[in-house]
């Protein structure tokens, strides 16, 4: 009897920080893995088994993602991590109209009609599959400066709740990493006294890696999460939860 094919996974966002490492995690335990980018020059660099270059921010877009990797691969992907993000630190006085859009743009519409893309790809196939979106501690507490990316993924963790109710079986879950080390954070990180400052808010201390969360990501996508749905977890060293001892 021929052993079934190794489950396919699409990880949006795959040239970030965090999407990479996902996609490193997830082949190295024998997923065929999809990675998709906007620009697909540099979507090549990124060790997957399929790249697809298209934009999630729109419906059609992210539905050609979803589809383009069925073709790909002879199936709909059950596994869907969606890493496309970006930030914005300024307070509510000092952002435009057209920064509250575009960050609203890339960060929840495109979760939105990625998730969207996916639970219609699988709807009544009985496929029991899992998806991951990426939060922010931001979402969580109270950060001075952040109203605009906290709003967005807020949204984004209710999106997270509601659809793990509305179509369980499948698993939605998220991550809400705090400060790590990704390229979208390297101007913040480029000098040691402000890393430093920023370490020292975390209890576990300094800053933490992408590999780091991705493991988080891989592991909720797992068969070692099968009872884990509707939650948010927090990847961010007792950030959000605990405060560190002042020495």
């Amino acid at each position: 009897m021929n052993a079934p094919p190794n489950p396919v996974a699409l990880v949006t966002g795959a040239r970030g920080g965090i999407g990479a490492e996902v996609v490193v995690r997830l082949r190295s335990t024998g997923h065929r893995v999809a990675a998709v980018g906007r620009d697909a020059a540099l979507l090549a660099a990124v060790q997957a088994d399929a790249h697809l270059a298209f934009d999630t921010t729109t419906p059609e877009g992210a539905a050609a993602a979803v589809d383009a990797c069925r073709t790909e691969f002879g199936t709909a992907p059950a596994l869907l991590a969606h890493c496309v993000g970006s930030t914005l630190i300024a307070p509510l006085h000092r952002t435009s109209a057209a920064q509250y859009r575009e960050l609203m743009r890339v960060n929840l519409d495109s979760a939105f009609y990625t998730l969207q893309a996916w639970v219609e790809a699988l709807r009544g196939t009985g496929t029991r599959g899992a998806a991951v979106l990426v939060s922010s501690v931001v979402a969580r507490i109270g950060v001075a400066n952040h109203e605009a990316i906290a709003a967005a993924k807020g949204g984004i963790e209710a999106l997270v709740r509601s659809a793990a109710a509305t179509y369980a079986p499948l698993r939605v879950n998220a991550v809400a990493p705090g400060m790590t080390e990704t390229p979208m954070t390297s101007s913040m990180l480029r000098l040691n006294a402000m890393r430093e400052v920023a370490g020292k808010q975390y209890p576990l201390g300094g800053i933490q890696t992408a590999a780091q969360v991705a493991d988080t990501v891989a592991w909720l996508l797992s068969d070692g999460a099968t009872r884990i749905t509707g939650q948010v977890i927090a990847v961010d060293g007792g950030f959000t939860t605990v405060r560190p001892l002042v020495k």
